[in-house]
């Protein structure tokens, strides 16, 4: 190890510690970090890789949201885009002092996004391999990690026993350090089985270790002596448990994944929370659980094998299944609570058969309390789907994404859950729940909508409101017809649009939702706006607000003002449009909600514009894109873009303005945003005009013309004439 000040300034420092399961890599790593802690004020960051856990490693995606959630980002304005998540994470640590441990790594694929590109941080990076990559490519110094020697072994050995054995002859100790492989995570099991048994001689100990040695020899090769040696320890503590530990024990190699909380260990054993509370500590007193935190737990990767090759004995088919469906309902009981504490009123409802005996799910008092537990639980909420329908269980598989939609997608970014909402929606078909599929094609299709996949998109909410209408579910309908006038509206298609959400709006007022209403009022009002036709677009946005405000929905007023705001500044009222977007800026900071104040800052720049305030609206417009970027918001990061050249050419800077108008037409390009493009080609023309480059200036325009070809509506009229003038004149 090293400090940073012995270092090349100009590189980033990486220490590779290397060395064989159960070594002490982890201990190692953890200690010198705690060491360090002074020289790095700036905080530490660390991510268990799990390259070697029976499940899936987690992969350099995952890993950076994590990383950029703890240097307080806020979950949804995480990147989408993995190129994006990782510019973001080396920006937020760039000059920073940090030190950053990246453990149990299978591979440099794991390693490399993760490292900060700065030569303020220190890297610690613990495998069992060598990764020579990262020494060749990325100038990673190599820390071996042998086994203890005989003194190191029996001097661990002697620290842990000292106190409540006496007389323990060396050759005993040495033996006990041969048949653990001298590694100090099979040595402290092995020390605490001694401590729990003093007045038995070390010598019977041994010899009872000897016996189940012989148990594992034939799973062992002369390459696997070490490996053979921890399975040996692990193997003789466990039968030292109590029956009800043990069997706790065997029974959360069933969990999906490594950590894990009292109340789903509870689940799996079928007893009270309490009870398993005490197994819990009877499992991390002998080591073979860790503690992490109030009510959580993880396992060593050797132990989590381990526990699962228990629990897969052939003997237990029928406990493995009645826990598995204990902590599936759990899970489902619990996630449909903490759903319903933070539901905005137009979720899709979800039955479940009732909770498994045995099975005591969570409450929550409110919204707060629900999201910090699925804060904490959410790498095992996403695993969960995956389990259930690996086992079988369809009709319990497909149900978790649909209770915690409400959750994620206002927390998360929209890729965090498609894996597991695809293989629910799968479980529902298998299941031949036709009300599973509908509710499951209907998330799928918000994903593809804002994907800005057309056609994908369309598809999908035609067949979940045609299997909504078929099942007589209005309100399900009324949700599918509503994302399917929204599909028209984002692509320009008003009069679609228009007709979707007036067939749709008496199914929500019919039944009594007022969220659902005031939606499709405001989806309404967007749509008259794009079209032109201001006087009713206003009257429907304030129907919308009337209603929000009624029912305390802050984040929907917000968004709601910010579209009444782009009426009143079409409709040359400014400090009317001011006002209203003050009164969002507000809302939105209130919420801390950094994507509605993104959004509010693009529409503002555009008033500044309106109004003059050409230095302010650089600022609302560049800060705009900045918040609209790490969304992942590419269309309207965009449209900032665009809003910034108008302001710069405006300052008499054209050719400045050339540049954002360039950038801004290829992404809308990119996007297939035909309406976007041309606008910011427009721009881009006008700007090019000033600047004497008439020629480009003139294809440009050419352009513009031909895409608007097809556009409908007031807005591309009175673009087509603008464009029209200005090639006339030529």
């Amino acid at each position: 190890m090293y400090t940073t000040d012995e270092r090349d300034p100009h590189a980033v420092g990486i220490s590779l510690i290397v060395g064989t399961a159960g070594v002490g890599k982890t201990s190692l790593a953890v200690h010198w970090a705690h060491r360090m802690r002074d020289s790095f004020p700036d905080g530490q960051l660390y991510v268990n890789l799990r390259g070697y856990d029976p499940g899936e490693p987690m992969t350099s995606d995952y890993a950076l949201d994590q990383f950029l959630r703890a240097l307080n980002v806020r979950p949804d304005a995480i990147p989408a885009d993995p190129a994006a998540r990782a510019a973001l994470y080396r920006s937020l640590v760039s000059d920073r002092r940090i030190l950053i441990v990246l453990d149990n790594a299978a591979s440099v694929g794991q390693v490399r996004p993760l490292l900060p590109g700065t030569s303020s941080c220190l890297v610690i990076v613990t495998s069992r391999s060598q990764l020579p990559g990262l020494a060749v490519r990325d100038g990673a110094r190599q820390v071996p990690l042998p086994t203890l020697s005989e003194h190191e072994s029996l001097t661990l050995l002697r620290a842990v026993t000292s106190d409540y054995r006496a007389g323990d002859d060396d050759r005993d100790l040495a033996e006990l350090a041969r048949l653990c492989a001298r590694l100090p995570l099979a040595l402290r099991i092995a020390a605490v089985r001694a401590v729990a048994r003093p007045r038995m001689h070390l010598s019977e100990l041994i010899q009872d270790l000897r016996g189940e040695s012989s148990l594992w020899d034939a799973l062992s090769t002369d390459d696997e002596e070490e490996a053979g040696a921890i399975r040996t320890v692990f193997a003789w503590s466990y039968r030292a448990l109590s029956a009800e530990a043990a069997r706790l024990f065997k029974l959360l190699g069933l969990h999906p994944r490594p950590e894990f909380g009292t109340g789903v260990a509870a689940a799996l054993a079928g007893v009270a929370p309490s009870l398993a509370s005490r197994h819990l500590d009877a499992l991390v007193g002998a080591h073979l659980l860790e503690s992490t935190g109030r009510d959580r737990y993880q396992f060593h990767d050797l132990l989590r094998a381990f526990a699962v090759d228990q629990i897969q004995q052939e003997k237990f088919a029928e406990l493995r299944k009645s826990a598995l469906h204990r902590m599936l309902s759990w899970y489902l009981h619990t996630a449909r609570a903490a759903g319903a504490a933070a539901a905005r009123g137009y979720a899709m409802p979800i039955d479940l058969p009732k909770p498994a005996v045995g099975v005591n799910p969570l409450t929550f008092t409110d919204a707060d309390e629900a999201v910090r537990w699925y804060e904490i639980e959410r790498a095992n909420l996403v695993t969960v789907t995956e389990t259930a329908a690996e086992a079988g269980l369809h009709d319990l598989a497909w149900r978790l994404p649909p209770l915690l939609t409400e959750i994620y997608m206002s927390h998360d970014p929209v890729y965090t859950w498609l894996r597991s909402e695809e293989t629910a929606l799968e479980s529902a078909k298998r299941a031949e729940d036709s009300y599973g599929e509908a509710v499951l094609l209907d998330s799928l299709a918000v994903r593809l909508r804002l994907d800005r996949k057309f056609s994908e998109a369309t598809a999908q909410y035609r067949r979940a409101a045609d299997l909504f209408r078929q099942l007589g579910d209005r309100f399900g309908e009324a949700r599918s017809m509503n994302g399917l006038g929204l599909t028209y509206l984002t692509h320009g298609k008003f009069d679609e649009a228009r007709r979707e959400f007036e067939r749709t709006l008496p199914i929500a007022q019919a039944l009594g939702k007022p969220d659902l209403t005031a939606v499709l009022l405001r989806n309404l009002g967007c749509t008259y706006a794009d079209s032109g036709q201001l006087s009713e677009a206003e009257r429907f946005l304030r129907q919308a607000l009337v209603i929000f405000r009624e029912t305390a929905s802050d984040r929907e007023q917000a968004s709601t003002l910010r579209y009444l705001s782009e009426v009143q500044r079409d409709q040359q009222l400014p400090e009317a449009a001011r006002s209203s977007l003050e009164q969002a800026l507000e809302i939105g900071r209130r919420l801390a909600d950094t994507l509605t104040e993104g959004l509010i800052l693009l529409e503002l720049s555009k008033v500044e514009i309106v109004t003059g305030d050409l230095a302010n609206a650089l600022e609302s417009s560049q800060r705009a894109a900045t918040i609209l970027r790490r969304f992942s918001h590419r269309s309207r990061e965009a449209q900032a873009l665009d809003t910034t050249g108008e302001a710069y050419q405006r300052l008499g800077r054209a050719e400045d303005a050339t540049a954002f108008h360039r950038q801004a037409a290829s992404t809308h390009r990119e996007l297939g945003d035909d309406w976007q493009l041309a606008v910011s080609l427009h721009h881009l023309a006008a700007a090019l005009k000033e600047i004497g480059k008439t020629e480009e200036a003139r294809l440009t325009w050419e352009e513009v013309a031909t895409l608007l070809e097809a556009a409908t509506g007031n807005r591309a009229g009175e673009l087509r004439e603008l464009v029209s003038g200005e090639l006339n004149t030529r």
